[in-house]
């Protein structure tokens, strides 16, 4: 089946696709850099279908979206001081960090390694979504592991066609880089990938 398509400008478009998320499926969202692919985080046969869809190795975990600051300690073991100052500084925002996940969130989100990256977007449609479900969503992007990533509902429907449920239809995203992540679990924290915020504005805050 050809997935839905609703118009991000209506609110019934993000209750729907709310709703066919907490019922597993899967929802294509646009972000502040491309379309990215969110399923509840905590329905792990959700999370493995998302992984199936993008042909993605089961070790290599996937980073949540949240509706807020205060949804973090849901999801994460503890927040480091070093953590909260990039809080305050970059979300919502590009910068997706890197936290000790909690036991209990489904192995193939984290792939095993015990860790989870979490963000609070600066784009109102995932934030939106997460906060109408009640429940951290997926952020990875739309599109299978080693292609280019989305930037339009179009080049969803290329890339992914029926394998999506809805795709929640903002226009075309901007491009460019992605979310930069940073691991705090270890110190000082660690730069895994520079992306929408550059080494240069976060060294002020993690250099020791």
């Amino acid at each position: 089946m050809v997935p839905r398509v609703l118009k991000t400008d209506r609110d019934e478009s993000i209750n729907e696709a709310a709703r066919v998320i907490m019922a597993g499926g899967v929802v294509a969202v646009p972000t502040e850099s491309f379309y990215g692919l969110a399923v509840n985080a905590l329905d792990e046969k959700a999370v493995e279908r998302l992984l199936a869809v993008k042909q993605r190795r089961e070790d290599h975990p996937i980073l949540i979206l949240i509706h807020s600051a205060e949804e973090l300690k849901k999801y994460v073991v503890r927040i480091p001081p070093v953590a909260s100052r990039l809080i305050e500084a970059f979300w919502p925002g590009g910068l997706t960090i890197v936290f000790e996940a909690k036991p209990e969130l489904p192995l193939p989100l984290t792939g095993g390694a015990g860790k989870i990256g979490v963000r609070l977007s600066s784009h109102p449609v995932p934030t939106a979504l997460a906060k109408v479900a009640g429940v951290a969503i997926t952020g990875t992007s739309a599109n299978v592991t080693g292609e280019p990533p989305c930037e339009s509902p179009e080049d969803v429907l290329r890339s992914l066609g029926s394998q999506v449920d809805v795709i929640l239809d903002g226009g075309r995203t901007a491009g460019g880089k992605g979310s930069t992540v940073l691991d705090v679990t270890v110190s000082p924290p660690a730069i895994l990938r520079e992306g929408m915020v550059s080494r240069h504005a976060l060294l002020p805050i993690i250099a020791p």
